[in-house]
């Protein structure tokens, strides 16, 4: 069954459930960079393996927010994008980043929090 058909009714469920997953809003997030090879996402972020990343971009692609295309500097290649369906969750992306920070800050567990880099590395090029 596709991922797409096991998705919630309920707007809220939908867009979390699209979100859910170790690795998914990593993912969108290093996307918002602009397209990016697998092996260049595999490298920026870290700890995530080959085989979970390709089902994580798998699972977005399906959901219509990332794409894939020929890569722009090896014809061989694959490079993965958002699509504009995925580019419209920049906001809310960033949202959800200000409310993690907002909820550490009131629960005084600010010390707790990890700067990006310490997951993202800086764009390769």
């Amino acid at each position: 069954m596709k991922t797409i058909n096991r998705l919630p009714g309920l707007p809220i469920e939908r867009t979390l459930a699209i979100l859910s997953g170790r690795w998914k809003a990593v993912i969108l997030h290093v996307l918002l960079d602009g397209p990016q090879r697998t092996c260049d996402l595999e490298k920026r972020i870290v700890g995530v393996s080959q085989k979970v990343l390709i089902e994580q971009l798998r699972a977005l692609e399906e959901h219509g927010v990332v794409s894939r295309q020929s890569s722009t500097v090896d014809r061989q290649g694959i490079e993965y994008l958002l699509t504009p369906l995925g580019e419209s969750l920049r906001p809310i992306l960033e949202s959800l980043i200000e409310w993690g920070v907002h909820h550490a800050s009131e629960l005084d567990d600010l010390d707790r929090l990890l700067p990006c880099d310490a997951v993202v590395r800086d764009r390769i090029n």
